[in-house]
């Protein structure tokens, strides 16, 4: 028979695939209260030994009734600096960075099939994914080609940043989403202000765009080859 546990820690499923913990309970219900845990989290009970949703635990149910995340995000609440930790870019990013980076950020609710971005209008921000799902697409007459879809924790529209060039498709609610947004004038304060804050952001960025244009340069190299084999 295996000994019990004296007290009941926890670990934390993270949108980046990694187990955090173990912490205590009170620990736990600040985070919920920081919403970087919500209803629908993988939490792992050490006493009982088994993963279950963190909405479904006793000892939490009552910390979910109600918040932000069993409702959708009107659009005027102020963001917490805890929340942002759900967006993959700004998971590094200390307390004190995440408490002075809010500064900068505007939260918004998307509703299903509303177009964010339109192909051609000119970008006016990054939007971070905060809840729900959104597509990229490109349309030729009545044909749609998905060219992306954006979960929680990622991210679109950081070119716009640079250069306000024009968006190159459109981006579209699959369904009610909440978004993050920092628009040209926000960054532009941003590395006038806060300059130390706007590295490591920008360091982020930059790590997640290698990695799209990576693996988009593999898919071009697989569709070339393929398209090679068949005229041989």
């Amino acid at each position: 028979m295996k000994p019990t546990p004296a007290t009941n820690d926890y670990f934390i499923w993270g949108i980046d695939e990694a187990a955090y913990g173990p912490v205590p309970l009170a620990v736990l219900t600040d985070w919920i209260k920081d919403e970087r845990v919500f209803a629908k989290t993988w939490v792992y009970v050490r006493q009982q030994q088994s993963w279950q949703p963190a909405g479904e635990l006793a000892e939490l149910k009552g910390v979910f009734q109600p918040t932000a995340a069993t409702a959708p995000d009107t659009g005027g609440s102020r963001l917490k600096p805890g929340s942002l930790r759900r967006i993959k870019i700004l998971a590094g990013l200390s307390e004190l960075q995440l408490a002075h980076l809010v500064q900068f950020l505007e939260p918004l609710s998307v509703l299903q099939w509303a177009v964010v971005c339109r192909q051609g209008e000119a970008g006016a921000g990054l939007y971070m994914v905060m809840g729900g799902e959104l597509r990229a697409r490109l349309m030729t007459g009545d044909q749609e080609t998905i060219l992306a879809t954006f979960e929680a924790g990622e991210f679109f529209g950081d070119m716009s940043l640079f250069d306000q060039g024009p968006r190159s498709a459109d981006v579209v609610a699959n369904q009610d989403s909440q978004l993050i947004k920092m628009s040209v004038t926000n960054f532009e304060r941003l590395l006038r202000e806060a300059p130390a804050l706007a590295t490591p952001f920008l360091q982020a960025s930059a790590r997640t765009l290698a990695a799209r244009i990576r693996a988009d340069n593999k898919r071009l190299t697989r569709l070339t080859q393929q398209f090679s084999a068949s005229n041989r």
